[in-house]
């Protein structure tokens, strides 16, 4: 979602960053009969990016010709990265590598580059769960490491996703704030509120892994709101609260505050 940032060394408009310059695109073996309108529309690109990604000096393509592909998702009023992964079917993190994206701020009608995501070996798959109980056991017990390693390895991970706050704790962050009124603006936070319907609505922008995200928490001079968003530049002790308007944003400017995670 586009935000309105007041910041002390940049007050303005901060913008979802562009496509990168370059990307691993999947190959496409041109097959006599074969198009650049048929290879556009079966991968859910266009002529143009087909065109731009291969160089191409003409739309004619040859037997045997190597075409490099991938898929574009425009983003409509409504979208956010969480909608346009599920979507997809790949996670918001390879959304924002693929295309070097800064935050999680989206434009309406800004194209987003869906590469392939690696499959599972079939193959290999089918081979382990044809053996028989015996030899897949061993084959199990030679992947994984000794139970307590794996119980270790497993607490590790769990204390790794949790967040460092719990209910009723409080702490000093950096607040800035936004507004999702502005022109192209989707209005539609991370976790799918939509800012549109309600431009009042008590909603900030956290550190997931320090607030978690569906948190109540109470904000000194903001009250009450919904950890119900993330930002590129929102990581440790920094959220970043919406308001009604671009006014208001700059005048909120940035703020050292008490919070309290509510539940």
């Amino acid at each position: 979602m586009k935000k309105y940032v007041a910041m002390i060394f940049a007050i303005g408009v901060i913008c979802a960053g562009g496509l990168a310059t370059s990307v691993s695109a999947k190959e496409h073996t041109v097959e006599k009969g074969d198009n650049l309108w048929d290879l556009a529309k079966e991968y859910n690109t266009t002529i143009d990016d087909l065109v731009d990604l291969n160089e191409l000096s003409t739309t004619v393509i040859q037997p045997d010709q190597v075409i490099q592909i991938y898929q574009v998702h425009e983003v409509e009023k409504g979208d956010s990265l969480f909608t346009i992964a599920k979507e997809h079917d790949v996670t918001i993190e390879e959304l924002t590598e693929w295309n070097d994206l800064q935050s999680n701020l989206l434009i309406v009608g800004q194209r987003l580059t869906i590469e392939d995501v690696p499959e599972i070996d079939e193959k290999e798959t089918t081979e382990v769960a044809a053996q028989p109980k015996e030899e897949k056991k061993e084959v199990e017990e030679k992947k994984q490491p000794k139970e307590e390693t794996s119980q270790s390895s497993e607490q590790a991970q769990e204390e790794a996703k949790t967040p460092a706050t719990n209910d009723g704790e409080t702490m000093s962050v950096t607040a800035t704030a936004y507004t999702a009124s502005c022109e192209g603006c989707s209005g539609v936070t991370y976790t799918g509120i939509d800012l549109n319907n309600d431009p009042n609505a008590k909603v900030i922008a956290v550190d997931p892994n320090v607030i978690p995200l569906g948190s109540r928490v109470y904000v000194e001079g903001y009250g009450e709101a919904i950890a119900g968003d993330i930002g590129g530049a929102i990581k440790g002790d920094r959220i970043d609260l919406h308001v009604p308007t671009k006014d208001e944003a700059y005048n909120w400017g940035v703020r050292e505050v008490e919070i309290t995670i509510l539940d």
